[in-house]
């Protein structure tokens, strides 16, 4: 899973020669048949640009970990939308992606991640938390598509869960007779059964699963929070959530409800999308009142100079633009070259990890909004 922690171990962990691989998946039947085909074609290219630089001895046990996934038939019949790999020595991690990616295969100095920054620094992705009295669903999703996740462990998923002996004796009741389960509502039985134990229950579930989501999920991936659920409970559990990533607006209809994941992941994105789009708005203005004030610049050799002195705060990178090249770690000094060297990546994504070593924000921005023709947009601090 990505995580806004995950950009940083990535660039700590890397020993060169760093392998990146991405390439589009497929979810369903026949079109995933050529996914471990074009995957095989990715890997020959890392090993063909390793065998510019390096003997056999050291290539192969960097390669070994693609090969093994590469002959995996349950990994290619569980895949998404898009893949990303990342090997070194000592190193391999595969990240299953929600959107496509295009295909690349780089060997260089240090891990290509601008694909993977791209959906995890994106602000049009947002979680979903489903409740009701009884249970409760966890879904992750972009404006392209939304998937149930599992939740992380310390969430519980359901009231008898949450609760335990701390349960009215109403809903002891009820859990002994198995009620309550899918949404579903239980069979109440003997006397003393009381709506105002019902809600005590529901007010004790819900600040639970309020203070495990925000611990287990919400602080790691820092993403906006949808509640979907029926409208009577919004009130209650908005009162009593203290996360801060809840977004007032809900979703007033609780999953179960819907005829598919595509009703809800459109119903979520019609609440993100205003904000995402603002957002953006934002950050164009920021770059345009900066560039007049002489603290912004287009020009990557001037932002690479920048951010090797921590200067920069901000850097806009344009999504799907690739300049090939390197930067001096020592100087700041921007040498172009080809990619096809296994030292060379993308200079645009080489910007992006410099800054956000020394502390600077990196947004992935779609081309239609980048303010800049070069790729890149950089905010100074002064």
């Amino acid at each position: 899973m990505l995580d806004k922690n995950h950009a940083a171990g990535i660039m700590e962990n890397c020993n060169p020669p760093c392998l990146s691989l991405y390439q589009p998946t497929h979810r369903g039947h026949p079109e995933n048949k050529q996914d471990p085909i074009r995957f095989k074609n990715l890997v020959k290219e890392l090993e063909q640009s390793l065998q510019q630089r390096f003997p056999d001895d050291e290539i192969r046990p960097l390669l070994e970990p693609f090969w093994a996934l590469g002959a995996d038939p349950a990994f290619w019949n569980h895949t998404f939308d898009g893949l990303a790999i990342l090997g070194a020595k000592g190193f391999f991690r595969v990240y299953n992606l929600q959107r496509p990616t295009p295909e690349l295969a780089v060997v260089a100095d240090s891990f290509h991640i601008k694909p993977l920054l791209r959906i995890q620094q994106s602000a049009d992705r947002f979680q979903i938390l489903a409740v009701n009295r009884h249970e409760i669903r966890l879904f992750e999703g972009n404006r392209d598509a939304l998937d149930e996740i599992e939740p992380a462990q310390g969430v519980p998923r359901t009231l008898i869960e949450a609760l335990g002996e701390e349960l009215t004796e109403q809903h002891q009741t009820v859990a002994s007779y198995g009620g309550g389960g899918g949404g579903k509502p239980g069979m109440y039985h003997g006397h003393g059964s009381k709506e105002s134990e019902v809600d005590s229950d529901a007010r004790r579930f819900f600040r639970v699963v309020d203070q495990a989501i925000q611990e287990h999920h919400s602080r790691s991936s820092g993403l906006p929070l949808i509640l979907a659920s029926l409208p009577e409970h919004h009130h209650m559990f908005h009162e009593l959530s203290r996360n801060p990533f809840l977004i007032p607006e809900s979703i007033d209809i609780h999953p179960d409800a819907l005829p598919s994941l595509e009703e809800l992941r459109k119903r979520a994105w019609r609440l993100v999308e205003p904000q995402y789009l603002a957002l953006l708005a934002d950050l164009v203005e920021k770059f345009g009142k900066a560039w007049s004030e002489g603290l912004g610049s287009d020009n990557p050799p001037l932002i690479a100079k920048a951010g090797l002195e921590g200067r920069v705060g901000t850097l806009l990178i344009e999504a799907d633009r690739v300049v090939p090249g390197r930067i001096n770690p020592a100087t700041g000094d921007v040498e172009s070259d080809n990619m096809s060297d296994p030292h060379v990546d993308d200079l645009l994504d080489d910007l992006g990890e410099l800054v956000l070593k020394k502390g600077g924000h990196v947004v992935i921005v779609p081309t239609q909004h980048m303010p800049s023709k070069t790729g890149a947009a950089a905010i100074f601090r002064y």
